[in-house]
């Protein structure tokens, strides 16, 4: 050995060879030990690096602490992360330079189609930002430069019945890092040049992003993490047209409240000029964007933590039990050492070696364990969990699985300890048998087994009440028919921007070819798909009263249909009549509305024939005819029935664009893949099919996150449940082993084998009744801090805590049934001739 390195000493080795074994005398005991911390360490662990990545760790922006997402709610009409306009977001700038650096803006998302060189087309998305957005994010450019303010200059005016009289701005964009190399193989040629040569107009690309940059948002805001292309926005900054989401940052020292203050005194002079915003309590809310990035999957994060960390203390109390029994096993030999002289250290040195080689043990399998679980997590876990992807085991993940194992070698030694510090292992060398020394810990070791039902307890009532909820979410209609039903997206129909006329031709095409498929019943369009990102927008609507008084006005879901849209998707039409075709052009000002607002609009009425107030196409209100009134449909999640609901067509919004469409299908709807394509590829061979997918997938995606929460803490339950079952198991077959004396004396004296039976199995119902009074008490203080995730389930749900105490019950039956069988089984002459 090198100079300075300490060698290992002969002692040394020898104590590790000695506490080897040990370990291996008690074999069974200590694997079970072993596999009880590789449980309770791998399911923590795990859970730690998922709540570590998505609510921990820093996102990588510049300063991410300071940086904070800024969102405009209307209390009084229970409406939250109404986007800004440019406007709003001018105000909001300029009128709190004291505690804000700066803010941006982001604009939704939007898939594109273009042409490649060889002439497929390729789906891409692109995203629109304020000129300033890379700066505030502190996001490095790889080539070429960052957006300019100029960039961001509004277009001139134009009207749309004369031709303009200047030449409108040209766009700028930056490239994602990746798109760049996929696209055009990371060749800077492309600066200077519009981002699609041979496709639609693109902005001219001034730049290129560094790798690996990614936009954290919401999910519920549908903002790709990865945009292809971004574009320097050039709207104008007016009150209308709320379109983008707003991120700021946090001047150096300024806590959050303070500048939550100076954003309350905006959204004050914003409401005394407007009587809407006044009525409808607008206000502005400042939040650190790594809190409201996770804020919608908080609860269910840290009631996973919570539940890791129960199953953890449930594995350090069955580690702590089986510490005891081996104690117990164990003390006459101890007590033998500290006879021929052995010194207090010495015999706690070799406790401690045995305890760390166990705990590392289960620590390097639970890591392992641990690591597994991360992976299928990261595979199959819910869409809509921030960061996910990125969780892994880290520095951080490491310190909590070892301060994990320092845990278990503490519980191993603590008892030891405490019995060789007080000097009680002399006493043990004049006790009668061994019964007597295992005596000395049952107190204890029942103790630990009540707190290991206890938690076990609290820990089923929580996966309990996840099963109900799950099932009050299967139970929950929709308002449309998933089954039978395909859903797919065209892309390139709105290439040609100044065209109404060509986009509903080929619009028009695509149907007759997509009906003409045969088992296909009927094929329909829309904006965006129930469950599948939400209804595209949100329009202001009122009666008669709202001309006299703006405050009035309220705000619904806007959806965009094709005539035939409601039959395709069986959403049931309560009153009036559906759009034909007829009715699919500008000059028809009709609409439909879902029975939520027909009920708020016209209460105890017919909403049919009767006329409201919407601002939708043109600077003022206009007066639209409703139709028809429809059933109301969960727009954006299964749990909340959401808000109030207008269907508009394509041709009254003047737009005619139309990305989504479905298709009722007579068979099943997967085996329609390739007709779909072809029957577009058909009618032209530009247009791109994506996102081909049965409807009864977007039920199931609004399922996801219930149903992985239910998966992780059922799991974590059913783990509590086997460990708190063997724990039981130990105790009364201690007891029983301790109790041989005893039972052989009382089967002599004439009792009978169902006494026997009764004796042990009621010993093993108290300590259950005691666990579950106190896992009771727990469970409604606790299960509280789930009504977040839950969905039609009260925490308190009396049916789930009483299925879980009978299931219990059945626990405790069953690691009870094997000690008192074999208490009765015992023959009183051997007993009494051994004793």
């Amino acid at each position: 050995m090198d100079i300075g390195k300490r060698e290992i000493s002969t002692v040394e080795l020898g104590l590790i060879g000695t506490a080897v074994k040990a370990l291996r005398k008690r074999f069974l005991a200590n694997v079970l030990a072993a596999t009880t911390i590789a449980l309770g360490v791998g399911a923590s662990t795990a859970v730690f690096t998922v709540a570590n990545a998505v609510l921990l760790r820093p996102l990588p922006y510049k300063d991410p602490n300071r940086i904070v997402i800024a969102s405009m709610d209307l209390r009084k009409r229970d409406v939250r992360n109404v986007r800004f306009s440019f406007a709003n977001l001018a105000d909001l700038r300029d009128q709190t330079k004291s505690t804000f650096e700066d803010f941006a803006g982001v604009e939704t998302t939007q898939r594109a189609i273009v042409q490649t060189e060889n002439g497929t087309p390729e789906q891409i998305s692109v995203a629109g930002v304020t000129p300033n957005f890379f700066r505030l994010l502190g996001a490095n450019i790889a080539y070429g430069r960052d957006f300019s303010d100029q960039d961001g200059l509004p277009q001139p005016p134009r009207s749309l019945w004369t031709a303009p009289q200047t030449p409108p701005l040209p766009y700028i964009g930056i490239l994602s890092y990746e798109y760049f190399v996929r696209r055009y193989g990371g060749n800077p040629a492309i600066l200077g040049h519009p981002a699609f040569p041979l496709g639609q107009p693109g902005p001219i690309i001034v730049g290129v992003l560094a790798p690996g940059f990614k936009l954290y948002f919401p999910p519920e805001d549908g903002i790709d993490a990865t945009p292809d292309v971004w574009a320097a926005t050039r709207s104008r900054y007016d009150r209308d047209g709320e379109s983008i989401y707003v991120v700021g940052k946090l001047r150096h020292g300024v806590p959050l409240e303070e500048a939550q203050a100076s954003a309350d005194v905006v959204a004050a002079r914003i409401r005394e000029v407007c009587p809407f915003c006044a009525t409808a309590g607008f206000s502005l809310r400042i939040q650190l964007i790594r809190q409201q990035l996770a804020a919608a999957v908080r609860p269910a994060i840290l009631a996973l933590l919570g539940s890791g960390i129960f199953l953890l203390l449930i594995a350090y109390a069955n580690v702590t039990n089986l510490a005891l029994v081996s104690l117990s096993v164990r003390e006459r030999e101890l007590a033998v050492r500290a006879a021929l002289g052995a010194t207090c250290w010495r015999l706690l040195r070799s406790l401690i070696v045995e305890a760390v080689l166990l705990a590392g043990t289960g620590a390097v399998a639970g890591l392992m364990l641990a690591a597994i679980a991360i992976r299928s997590l990261r595979t199959f876990g819910p869409a809509d969990i921030p960061r996910l992807d990125t969780a892994r085991i880290d520095f951080h993940v490491l310190g909590f699985a070892a301060l994990a194992a320092f845990i278990v070698v503490i519980v191993v030694v603590l008892a030891p300890a405490w019995r060789i510090s007080r000097s009680e292992l002399m006493d043990s060398l004049h006790r009668a048998s061994q019964h007597a020394g295992l005596s000395r810990s049952s107190s204890l070791r029942k103790s630990v087994v009540v707190l290991e039902i206890a938690l076990a307890f609290v820990l089923l009532i929580g996966s309990g009440l996840m099963f109900r909820s799950f099932l009050v979410l299967q139970r929950i209609d929709p308002g449309f028919d998933s089954h039978g039903l395909l859903t797919f997206q065209v892309l390139g129909v709105n290439r040609d921007q100044n065209s109404l006329e060509k986009r509903a031709a080929l619009i028009q095409e695509i149907r007759q070819q997509l009906q003409a498929i045969p088992g296909v019943q009927s094929v329909t369009g829309c904006d965006r798909f129930p469950l599948a990102g939400g209804f595209f927008g949100v329009v202001r609507w009122g009666t008669d009263e709202a001309l006299s008084d703006a405050s009035k006005y309220q705000e619904a879901d806007q959806e965009e249909v094709l005539p035939g849209y409601f039959e395709t998707m069986h959403i049931p039409v309560l009153e009036g009549r559906t759009f034909t075709d007829a009715d699919n052009v500008p000059g028809r000002k009709l609409l439909i509305v879902d029975e939520f607002l027909a009920k708020k609009a016209f209460p105890g009425q017919s909403a049919v024939g009767k006329r409201i107030l919407v601002h939708i196409r043109t600077p003022d209100v206009e007066w639209v005819q409703v139709i028809g009134v429809v059933q109301h449909v969960r727009a954006t999640s299964l749990a909340e029935p959401g808000r109030e609901q207008i269907y508009i067509t394509g041709g009254f919004e003047e737009a005619g664009i139309v990305d989504s469409w479905a298709a009722r299908i007579t068979g099943q709807p997967v085996q329609y893949e390739q007709a779909v394509r072809a029957a577009v590829k058909g009618v032209d061979s530009t247009l791109l099919v994506t996102g081909i997918l049965p409807a009864d997938a977007l039920i199931d995606e609004a399922q996801t996150t219930t149903r992985f929460t239910l998966l992780l803490i059922g799991s974590f339950g059913m783990i509590a449940g086997l460990l708190a079952g063997i724990g039981i198991y130990g105790v009364l077959s201690s007891a029983v082993r301790q109790r041989t004396a005893e039972i052989g004396i009382r089967v002599a004296l004439g009792a009978k084998k169902r006494q026997i039976l009764e004796l042990v199995l009621n010993e093993g119902f108290r300590l259950m009744l005691i666990g579950l009074s106190i896992g009771l008490a727990g469970g409604f203080v606790l299960t509280r801090l789930m009504s977040a995730i839950l969905v039609g389930t009260k925490p308190a749900d009396p049916l789930t805590f009483v299925s879980i105490a009978g299931l219990f019950f059945l626990i405790a039956a069953s690691a009870a049934i094997l000690p008192a069988m074999r208490a009765s089984s015992l023959d009183p002459a051997d007993i009494l001739r051994h004793e």
